[in-house]
């Protein structure tokens, strides 16, 4: 079978998923590979962004491992989301590992590879689930130059000895959010949390995680130690299982969730909170209601995003509605 990944606003991508092995493993970085080793795996890389880059969705099939480009739908609809964004893109292969799982044993559901960068300073892991046995290689591609830089993270697979690098596994994102990247967002969150503003420092660390990863199953020394500095300041009120309680005009909103988004161009804080009503007039209503019912918990936001956009969760019988409001026309509490 096959594993779907989303990837924001791109659609789904397949990872391949057969019987799973987990030990009998290694990694080699590009540091630590023969020119021999590295050449192919970087031709390829390059090739399958080359192909995304000007649409050629059947030179990309081709290239796909038999047992993920039998259901290659998922890959094909993210690729043409990705290719007018690569228009005129310089495509530089930026990082590539070789994964050897070929002694692996089945049984276990995920497999794990240590790459060292050779001082023990550093390292790079890949916990991958459903990973047969077989040589693997990891890729991640940069698309620059362009109003939007892109990343690519590709898992590749070697069927046979000597046999082409072939695409198992894609996954793009965006390498910049409203403009700056996530050592920014990184740098950003840390002076945020030194000023005690933990809410805009969470949400910043979010972004820059999100920036920094190029997929969910990739971690390394300097992710490891992001996740922690964010966990260190996690705001006690932030909505999970209990959802946060949003008080503004005598009512009280029940706030599910947040995100960050770029979507309608500044770096916007996005809530969901559930509603009951139908009525688009009230509902724009309570929207606003709910803004300035965050901003009176937590005026620091005003500082740190171009906006809020609230969406209303439908309820039985309700209709969804979404507004997004710059702080700007936000009056001040």
């Amino acid at each position: 079978m096959n594993l779907c990944i989303s990837a924001r606003g791109l659609g789904a991508t397949c990872l391949l998923a057969l019987a799973l092995p987990a030990f009998g493993v290694s990694c080699k970085t590009q540091g630590t590979m023969t020119e021999a080793e590295r050449a192919p795996i970087v031709q390829a890389a390059r090739q399958i962004a080359l192909d995304v880059q000007a649409g050629r969705t059947a030179d990309l099939k081709a290239a796909t491992v038999p047992a993920v480009a039998a259901s290659f739908n998922s890959i094909a609809q993210s690729a043409a989301a990705l290719a007018p964004l690569m228009t005129g893109a310089t495509i530089t292969v930026d990082a590539v590992y070789k994964l050897d799982a070929s002694d692996a044993k089945p049984g276990d559901e995920q497999e794990q590879f240590f790459c060292d960068a050779g001082d023990n300073s550093s390292h790079v892991t890949f916990s991958i689930q459903h990973l047969p046995p077989g040589q693997f290689a990891f890729a991640l591609v940069h698309a620059t130059g362009v109003a939007k830089p892109q990343q690519i993270a590709l898992l590749l697979q070697s069927l046979n000895a000597g046999s082409p690098w072939q695409l198992a596994g894609f996954f793009p994102k965006p390498l910049s959010v409203a403009g700056h990247d996530g050592l920014w967002y990184w740098e950003q969150a840390r002076r945020y949390a030194q000023k005690k503003q933990m809410w805009n420092a969470w949400f910043y660390y979010s972004t820059a995680a999100y920036l920094l990863q190029p997929a969910g199953f990739f971690s390394s020394t300097n992710f490891d130690k992001l996740a922690d500095e964010q966990q260190a300041g996690r705001p006690t009120d932030l909505p999970g299982t209990t959802p946060l309680t949003v008080n503004a005009d005598g009512t009280a909103y029940k706030v599910t969730s947040f995100r960050t988004d770029d979507a309608l161009g500044g770096l916007d804080l996005v809530a969901h909170y559930n509603s009951t009503s139908s009525d688009p007039v009230a509902e724009r209503t309570h929207t606003i209601a709910v803004m300035r019912g965050l901003l009176t918990l937590h005026p620091e936001l005003r500082e740190a995003f171009h906006g809020l956009w609230v969406f209303a969760d439908a309820g039985p019988g309700g209709q969804a509605f979404s507004l997004e409001q710059p702080m700007t026309e936000l009056p001040k509490t």
